[in-house]
Parts: structure tokens; C-alpha cells; sequence
């Protein structure tokens, strides 16, 4: 490659380089159709071949019998030879064909051919596009590419079923390479469909999202990206041993004519897949889109090109297989708009030029070729732009790599270097230590604030530059790179004018041949910001562990008092003849101490009364309103109030405390052992679970806002008769409720676990945390369980309660 500029040829010279494409195109695709027609042929041949064979009929008979067949089911000819094909080694030949309309609608079949019906006509384009399909992969594009629109399919899947039982994708279109490495295999798990559609050889019609991921996993993340998904068998033997997917991002369900229509696509798709030869081809189409996506993030204009040869073996063209994202051809098509097509019907001046003698030169011989440079147009965004390109041709296993290095000017690389130091602020400087001679660039003096017509600074006054608590370190640094030629990599900080800068210096001395320093290059830059952020990020994180500090303090000081306030007892307590097991369990994650509380006291007529509560928030405050509301609720009713008009009370004494915002949960319950009556009432708590013979319910809620929820609050009792043996569980929303979860899950959840079968042993309330608690915890957990004896139970000399 020379280093002299190359000159554009002139006007008159160049050819209309838009005109010859439309000539080489039209050339293109008469040739494409010739090969259309040979390949139909062929495949219209094989199938008369597999009638003789199973019929043992003559050529003009097998002919006759594939056209029959084909007025019969209201297909094309091409269309029953792919048909045909598919269905080699099946026991019943029927079995790979499409449902006839009756099949799938009920109504009886149609008079009129299939071709005649617009689902025929793109039935029919399909079979005539599948004699261009080479493997899975392009099967899969290609049955994408002609589906009708009102179908709305917008990705289809192929997998064949391995030996061992499980999937492998082979072909797919519409999908991203993430989900195709995340579900190029699949082991033989249940819940999948297209598994479930292989073993019952029938279609699989996923119509509901919701219903259907509870029976199936489904492709893709997230799962509603495809809101219905088609999975259909194809037979290529004896039994199904592929499926194909349609995937559709609407809702809604398929249609009688859409399955039609995907059912006889389907079908239509035997017989590529059984004459693909699917175990090779699987393998060359994953590797050749492994190397499409490696080109298409690969910088800079490059092809990945196959000779195709003529009846004489010489090359007369080359295929794209593969294109950088940065390729584009004389009419501006690039990237995979160039896949598929010839290399000289996208660079037609390219058959007269030294670059296709070095094509050439390099498949025979294996050397690289690299061309003169020359001019070339660049179109970007429809704009042509003369730029200067040199080629390079490489040879890559049986094919070629073809890229184009585009010669930049020298001013466009000294703006970008400009870019680069301004953008990074830093600058590259040079120090001749023998001569003295000073080299800055214009960045070095915008660092350090600095006139350039006061000239750069010699490398021993660069410490003076300095502030002078830094002034050592830099001296230091200086000398060792000047003396012993040791790099340096140093930080210190300025004084400029719009205050205290930090700067970074970075650099190395050339050595002469006998070893000593001769020249000292580096660069400088303002690291400010940088340094600015990272103080600020130290004073964080001691503000959070200052912070951290704190709420462990008010912890373990509000737990104290918790502890204080709320004495547990160790063992069951008899109240008014009821055995009653109490737990508190704070919570297992966070600094904050919760504000639950439980009371269960009997009161001086031989009444019973117990109390479960939670206030809102953690901490301190809650802790002080958990005792505000725990000990004057008691007082009340013990003074002779009843239980609405304490919780009216209760509600004014919130609404008028400290924190006028607070609001808190209760359930008051009065137990009357005479009569075995339980009167209570809530201020939005939940409701109190009763367990009797075996079974378990919730009370009827009656009427009860939360306390400190407004003025004027009204309140309504229920009374409900407990009978021996009976259960009563009063708990706080801890036990229930998990996050991303609504309550009336928890609710069921501790139904089911309190009549599991030894729930009502020996502990029945261990049990029960045992089965319904998760290890971390995100609030306190309060219960208390309380049992009605059974007549011929015998009293225990147990605490009372408090």
C-alpha cells in the first residue's frame, strides 16, 4: 500500500453505477427463476419417485396420482409433492396431511380448490418459496415471511426432538439471540408444549397467558411478550419428531381458518426438514448465524463472501453470508440487507477492478490480497460522501473475508485527538532533557490554567506549580523519572481560578542506548470531578454509618422498654377456666422495634378480657403508643367501660396524643365463663379465627375504623358462644401477611394450617408459627391461642395472666 493520495476517477469515466445495478439485478432474477424452476422440478420428481416406490406404478401414473391427490385436497401440485415428501415412512399417509375444513369447523368440505381461497394462494406461494430453502433456519424465515398478516404471527420456532428425549431449536425467526442460546436445548421436562405436542401428535393452541403458565413453561422473558403461542407436530417418519412454533404478541384466539391455515404450513414443512438432512444442517445454520452476529458487531466495512461456481467449476460470483453493520453497496443497502445477495450485483465496478483478480488469486492460492487505495463514494443516511479505501481479501476455510479500510485525512484525526484530550481533559506533553525543548499540547495548558503565551514549564519547575503541601511528593517523582528514568503516576493539586484543582501526571523517560534519560513524554489530566466524587462518596458512607449507629441504638433501647412494658409469659395461663398460649415474635430483619402488644387479664367479676393490637411504625414512638393504648385499654374495661365505648375513647386519646398522624389496629374481646359468651368488637383488625370439630372460620366482623383514623369513630360489638373444646386465635397482621401478596392469601393459609392433622396436640401454637412463619421476618408476630377445655378436663395450677 502506498502512502500517495489516490485521485477520483474523472466524471465522464464513471459509469452510472445505479443503472448497471438494475441491469446485474434484472439478470439476478431471471437467473433466480431459472433456479426456481430447476429446483421445483426436482422436488416434483422425488415425490413422483416415492408413489412408484410405494405403489410400484409407472412415472405418468405416479404424475396422475399427485395430481388427483392434489385436486382432492384443493392444494397445488408443488404443494402435494412437499406433502408427499413429508409423509415418507409413515404408516398412514394421511397422517401428515392438513385438516380438511370440516375437520377443524364442523362444516361440510369445500367444493372449491384451496388455491382458489386467499389462505390457498399464500399456501401456494409458500410451496413455491420452500425450493429456496437451504436447512431449518431459512425454513424458519421463510414460513415468518409468508404467513398472512391477519394471522399475526411475529416469531416462529423449530424443534426436533432428540434420542435422549429432549429439544433442540433448529430453526428460528422473529426472536433475539438471548432467548436462542437460553432455549437452543431443552431437557425432556414436563410442561413443556411443544414436548406435549410431539408426544400427542396433536396441535397445542396456548390462548390464555394466565392458564396456560400454570400448565406450561413458556419461551421467553418475560413470558407476555407472546400473549398466544401455536405449537404444531410435524411428521417426517413414523411419528412426530418436530414442532413448529408460531408465536403472536396479540391476544385472543386462533380462529378455525388460522388453524387451517398454520396446520397446513406445517405440513408443508415436512418435507424440507426431512430431505435437509436436519443433524448436519442443524450444525452449519447455528454456526453460520453465530458468524452473522460476530460480523454484525465488528467495527469497520466487511463481507463474508462463498464462491458460487459454474458448470465448469470456474467462479462466477460470490454469495454474502455475512456484513458488518458498517457495509453498505453502491445503492446504500448494509448489514444483513446484504445477506443472501451477490457480491457483484451489490459492487458491480468491482468485476473490472483489481479487486476481483485478488478474490481470485487469494481462493486459489491462500495468500492475502491487499489492494492500492482508491476512491470510492460512501452513502450515509442517502448522503454519498468520496472517501479514500484500501481492500484487503483474506481467505476463511472455503470462503473469503473481504474488508475495506477507510483512510481518514490527517486534520479529521488531529480533531479527533483534540476531541479525545478535551472530552478526557487531559493533554500530552514532551520534555527534551538535553536541549530543553518544551512540548505542550493546548489541553496541558487548559489544565493547569495556565497562558500559553506564557510558554510550557520545564519539567524541574513543574513542582512549583504545585500547592506546597504537594510539592514534596511531585519534587520526588520528578527526580526519580529524570535520574534513574523510573515512571511516575502522581496526583497533586493546583491552585486555578475557579479554585482547588486535582491533577493527575503520568509519565516515562526514553532512555539513550547507554541507558540514561534523554526524554521525558507523558500526559496530564484534571481528575476534579473524579476526586470530588469520591470525597463525597467517603462522607456517605460515614453519614450512613453514623446513621446505622443511631437506629441500632434506638433498637436496642426501644427493645429494652419493649421487654419492660410487655413481660411474656414462659408458660400457658388459666383465665376465667380457658387455657390461653401467648407469643411475641419481633421481627427478624431491619433496625426498627414494632408497636404489636397483647393484654389477657381477668377482671374483678370473674370475666376474662384479652386484647391484640398493633400500631403503625417502628421505634420509639411506636413503642410509646403500644404502652399509651395497652394499659388505658385495660383500665377502662376494668374500671366498668364497655368495649365500644373504650375504643371510642381510645380513638379520641390517639387522635389528641403526641403524634396526631398515628393510627393502630385492636380487637377487644370479653369472655363470661358462665354462659361461655364472648363479646367483642375491633377497630380494623382482622377477625378472630374459631376452630370447632375439625373445622375452622372466621368471626363475622363487626362495624370499626382504625383507631386515630378521624373523630367521631363508631363502633359495634358481636357475641359469639364458645362450646368445650373449641379454639379462638386472636393474631396480628405479622402472622398473615408476606410481601407481594394480598391478605386473603395469608388469611387462608393459617385456616388450612390450624386444622392440619395434629395441630390441636400437645404446643398446638408451636405448631402453628412452626408451619406458617418464614425464616426472615419483616414485622412482628403477636398471637394468642385460646382453648376451651373439654368437659372432663381438669383444671391446672397455672400463672394468671397479665
Amino acid at each position: 500500500m502506498t502512502s500517495e493520495a489516490a485521485r477520483p476517477p474523472e466524471p465522464g469515466a464513471v459509469p452510472d453505477l445505479a443503472a448497471l445495478t438494475k441491469v446485474v439485478a434484472r439478470q439476478r432474477a431471471e437467473l433466480d427463476r431459472l433456479q426456481d424452476a430447476a429446483a421445483a422440478s426436482v422436488v416434483m420428481e422425488r415425490a413422483k419417485g416415492a408413489v412408484m416406490a410405494h405403489t410400484g406404478c409407472s412415472p405418468d401414473a405416479a404424475h396422475e396420482e399427485l395430481q388427483q391427490r392434489a385436486k382432492e385436497a384443493g392444494r397445488t401440485l408443488l404443494e402435494e409433492c412437499w406433502i408427499t415428501l413429508g409423509s415418507l415412512g409413515s404408516p398412514d399417509r394421511t397422517a401428515a396431511r392438513p385438516p380438511r375444513a370440516d375437520e377443524v369447523t364442523g362444516r361440510p368440505p369445500r367444493s372449491v380448490p384451496l388455491a382458489a381461497e386467499p389462505d390457498g394462494e399464500a399456501l401456494a406461494r409458500f410451496g413455491r418459496a420452500l425450493v429456496r430453502v437451504g436447512g431449518p433456519q431459512d425454513l424458519a424465515r421463510c414460513l415468518l415471511e409468508h404467513l398472512p398478516p391477519d394471522i399475526g404471527a411475529d416469531a416462529v420456532l423449530i424443534f426436533t426432538r432428540l434420542p435422549a428425549g429432549g429439544l433442540e431449536l433448529v430453526g428460528h425467526a422473529g426472536v433475539d439471540d438471548l432467548l436462542v442460546q437460553q432455549w437452543s436445548r431443552v431437557p425432556p421436562l414436563t410442561g413443556i408444549a411443544a414436548l406435549d405436542a410431539l408426544d400427542a401428535g396433536e396441535a397445542r393452541w396456548l390462548e390464555d397467558i394466565r392458564a396456560d403458565r400454570r400448565r406450561y413453561l413458556l419461551i421467553g422473558d418475560p413470558a407476555e411478550r407472546w400473549r398466544t403461542r401455536a405449537w404444531l407436530p410435524v411428521t417426517t417418519g413414523r411419528s412426530a419428531d418436530f414442532a413448529v412454533g408460531v408465536l403472536r404478541r396479540h391476544e385472543g384466539p386462533f380462529t378455525p381458518g388460522v388453524r387451517r391455515h398454520l396446520l397446513a404450513a406445517a405440513a408443508l414443512c415436512a418435507g424440507p426438514l426431512r430431505m435437509s438432512g436436519i443433524r448436519r444442517d442443524a450444525a452449519v445454520g447455528a454456526a453460520t448465524e453465530a458468524v452473522r452476529t460476530v460480523f454484525e458487531r465488528l467495527p469497520g466495512a466487511a463481507v463474508l463472501l462463498t464462491p458460487l461456481r459454474g458448470p465448469a467449476g470456474d467462479v462466477e460470483d460470490f454469495r454474502i453470508d455475512a456484513a458488518t453493520t458498517d457495509t453498505s453497496d453502491a445503492v446504500g443497502r448494509g448489514g444483513r440487507e446484504l445477506v443472501g445477495l451477490r457480491f457483484l450485483e451489490c459492487w458491480p465496478m468491482t468485476s473490472g477492478e483489481p479487486l476481483w483478480q485478488g478474490c481470485l488469486s487469494t481462493l486459489v492460492s491462500g495468500r492475502p490480497y491487499e489492494s492500492e487505495p482508491f476512491a470510492r463514494q460512501h452513502v450515509v443516511a442517502g448522503v454519498g460522501e468520496l472517501s479514500t479505501y484500501s481492500a484487503r481479501v483474506a481467505r476463511l476455510g472455503d470462503g473469503l473475508v473481504v474488508n475495506w479500510v477507510r483512510h481518514d485525512p490527517s486534520d479529521r484525526q488531529e480533531q479527533r485527538l483534540a476531541d479525545v484530550q478535551r472530552l478526557g481533559k487531559l493533554g500530552w506533553a514532551n520534555w527534551h532533557l538535553a536541549g530543553g525543548e518544551v512540548n505542550w499540547s493546548s489541553q496541558v495548558f487548559a489544565v493547569f490554567d495556565r497562558d500559553p503565551a506564557q510558554g510550557a514549564v520545564p519539567l524541574e519547575r513543574l513542582p512549583g506549580l504545585a500547592l506546597p503541601e504537594d510539592v514534596p511528593a511531585l519534587t520526588r517523582a520528578v527526580a526519580e523519572l529524570t535520574r534513574e528514568g523510573r515512571p511516575c503516576d502522581v496526583p497533586f493539586r493546583i491552585a486555578a481560578r475557579d479554585g482547588i484543582r486535582h491533577v493527575r501526571a503520568v509519565a516515562e523517560a526514553v532512555p539513550d542506548d547507554r541507558g540514561n534519560p534523554v526524554e521525558v513524554h507523558g500526559f496530564v489530566q484534571d481528575v476534579t470531578a473524579q476526586r470530588s466524587a469520591e470525597l463525597a462518596l467517603v462522607a456517605s458512607e460515614r453519614a450512613v454509618l453514623t446513621q446505622h449507629g443511631v437506629l441500632q441504638a434506638e433498637r436496642t433501647v426501644a427493645a429494652r422498654l419493649q421487654d419492660a412494658l410487655l413481660p411474656l409469659p414462659k408458660q400457658p395461663v388459666r383465665l376465667a377456666g380457658l387455657r390461653v398460649d401467648i407469643a411475641y415474635l419481633p421481627a427478624q430483619s431491619g433496625l426498627n422495634v414494632g408497636g404489636d402488644w397483647f393484654s389477657a387479664i381477668e377482671l374483678p367479676d370473674g370475666d376474662a378480657l384479652f386484647v391484640v393490637g398493633d400500631v403503625a411504625g417502628h421505634g420509639i414512638d411506636a413503642v410509646a403508643a403500644m404502652a399509651l393504648l395497652r394499659f388505658t385499654a385495660k383500665g377502662m374495661v376494668i374500671t366498668g367501660s364497655s368495649l365500644t365505648g373504650a375504643l371510642g375513647r381510645l380513638n379520641a386519646l390517639l387522635m389528641h396524643s403526641r403524634d396526631p398522624h398515628g393510627t393502630a389496629t385492636m380487637v377487644l374481646a370479653r369472655y363470661t365463663p358462665r354462659e361461655r359468651r364472648l363479646v367483642w368488637a375491633q377497630a380494623g383488625h382482622m377477625p378472630p379465627l374459631l376452630l370447632r370439630d375439625g373445622k375452622a372460620r372466621y368471626l363475622d366482623r363487626p362495624f370499626g375504623v382504625l383507631l386515630g383514623a378521624g373523630d367521631g369513630a363508631r363502633y359495634e360489638e358481636a357475641v359469639c358462644r364458645l362450646a368445650p373444646g373449641d379454639r379462638l386465635v386472636l393474631y396480628t397482621d405479622g402472622l398473615v401477611e408476606r410481601p407481594s401478596e394480598s391478605i386473603d392469601r395469608g388469611l387462608e393459609r393459617l385456616a388450612r394450617a390450624a386444622v392440619l392433622p395434629g395441630a390441636g396436640g400437645s404446643a398446638p401454637l408451636d405448631r402453628l408459627l412452626g408451619a406458617l412463619l418464614e425464616p426472615e421476618r419483616r414485622d412482628d408476630v403477636c398471637v394468642l391461642d385460646i382453648r376451651v377445655p373439654d368437659e372432663g378436663d381438669q383444671a391446672e395450677d397455672e400463672p394468671a395472666a397479665r
